[in-house]
């Protein structure tokens, strides 16, 4: 059997190659984490910033400097929300929805050029496979803590 951590870190790796390809569109170049928040922005409904930095596991801090540069970029508003004015909602503008969908498109035609090289059963194997491995995941207690 091979190592599992070498088989994560060459995926990780690949993609993470492929982020930095795909989210450089004409004069915006997003960082990996950038196109992560941007994506989670379109995904969820009027998401607060407490929403997405949780969501990603960033802390709030590193979380906000990245907003303020998205804003700068007029691809993300923030908007008070209407019940709490403390709470700040999070919204793509329409060059932030285009970024997303230009980004979406770009992954999902490489995607479709991986697993064009694949039957339908492996598809269906790999893709059935990595649900599970992200549910089993979401229930580890330990990630990247020293052991005891």
């Amino acid at each position: 059997m091979e190592n599992k951590r070498e088989l994560f870190q060459t995926m990780t790796r690949r993609f993470g190659f492929l982020d930095k390809n795909c989210c450089s569109i004409g004069d915006v170049d997003l960082s990996l984490a950038q196109s992560h928040i941007l994506y989670e922005i379109d995904k969820q409904h009027e998401p607060s910033m407490q929403q997405i930095a949780e969501t990603l596991a960033m802390d709030i801090t590193t979380f906000s400097r990245q907003i303020q540069t998205l804003m700068k970029r007029n691809l993300v508003q923030k908007t008070p929300a209407e019940q709490d004015k403390r709470v700040a909602i999070l919204s793509l503008t329409p060059k932030g929805t285009s970024m997303v969908k230009m980004i979406d498109e770009r992954m999902n035609a490489y995607l479709e050029e991986v697993f064009s090289d694949m039957n339908e059963f492996e598809k269906e194997i790999v893709l059935r496979s990595i649900k599970r491995l992200n549910d089993a995941m979401a229930k580890a207690t330990v990630c990247c803590q020293p052991l005891m």
